[in-house]
């Protein structure tokens, strides 16, 4: 059976293409067969997360009825699939984004999950995107207003009367202003399935067009990650223990890896 899995939030810049390549990956580490499928149509970014930005084909091309379904589904050398969408302005014209509901449930039956990235907010993209797909994983910062503007989304997916998994709460530094997962669980009255961390291997890994498991795979944010994963799945994960380095060339080359 196939999961349709919506990656959404109620802003921009919160971290849901980071969490779509990476929570893709890691599911195809649990041996699960992966899509991720970049529905955002304006602003698509997971090409460029993951190094497959210069395709031929993309998801606009499908949605103008130029090319099909089979002609989009590009294999990743970490494992899973991606359907990227373009980054061209032309490429913008004459979209019909409301048949993103009709590609994505062609797709079932096509692998164990399919990973979407969502347009930000409220507007028609996201909308048709919500419809697209069954379940959704929430993404927030933890801050109060990117926790306003989730609940924003929240409201409309349960309109939607979709299955909301919880919500990932990105970028954690552990300041004394931020909410903490009971606060934002009080907030949206959903539960918090994941805190990934502030990790600057995330940003590394981005910019070498990697996922985080391809970088750093024991890095903090991986970690929490593959958590994720497990949770999804069902399946165990045991966490490595970070040591802590005991001499000064470890400690060296633990910071600079970290």
């Amino acid at each position: 059976m196939t999961r349709l899995i919506l990656i959404t939030s109620g802003k921009g810049g919160v971290g849901k293409t980071t969490l779509t390549s990476n929570l893709s990956a890691a599911l195809t580490d649990f041996g699960e067969n992966v899509i991720a499928m970049d529905a955002n149509l304006t602003t698509p970014n997971l090409g460029l997360h993951t190094g497959m930005h210069l395709v031929p084909n993309t998801l606009h091309d499908v949605l103008k009825k130029k090319k099909k379904l089979k002609d989009i589904i590009y294999p990743h050398p970490y494992g899973f699939k991606i359907i990227p969408a373009s980054m061209s302005l032309d490429d913008l014209r004459d979209v019909d984004v409301g048949r993103l509901p009709e590609i994505t449930f062609s797709l079932l039956g096509k692998a164990d999950y399919i990973i979407m990235d969502c347009a930000a907010g409220l507007g028609r993209e996201a909308i048709s995107a919500l419809s697209a797909s069954d379940e959704i994983i929430i993404i927030t910062n933890p801050n109060l207003p990117a926790v306003t503007d989730a609940l924003k989304i929240l409201k409309l997916a349960q309109q939607s009367e979709l299955d909301v998994i919880g919500v990932v709460v990105n970028r954690v530094r552990g300041n004394k202003n931020e909410l903490s997962s009971e606060e934002i669980e009080e907030l949206l009255g959903v539960p918090v399935i994941a805190e990934i961390p502030e990790d600057k291997n995330i940003f590394k890994s981005i910019a070498k067009k990697q996922n985080i498991f391809e970088y750093a795979p024991y890095s903090p944010a991986a970690i929490e990650i593959k958590k994720l994963a497990s949770k999804l799945t069902g399946k165990p994960y045991n966490p490595p223990k970070l040591r802590k380095p005991r001499n000064l060339i470890q400690r060296m080359a633990y910071w600079l890896t970290r």
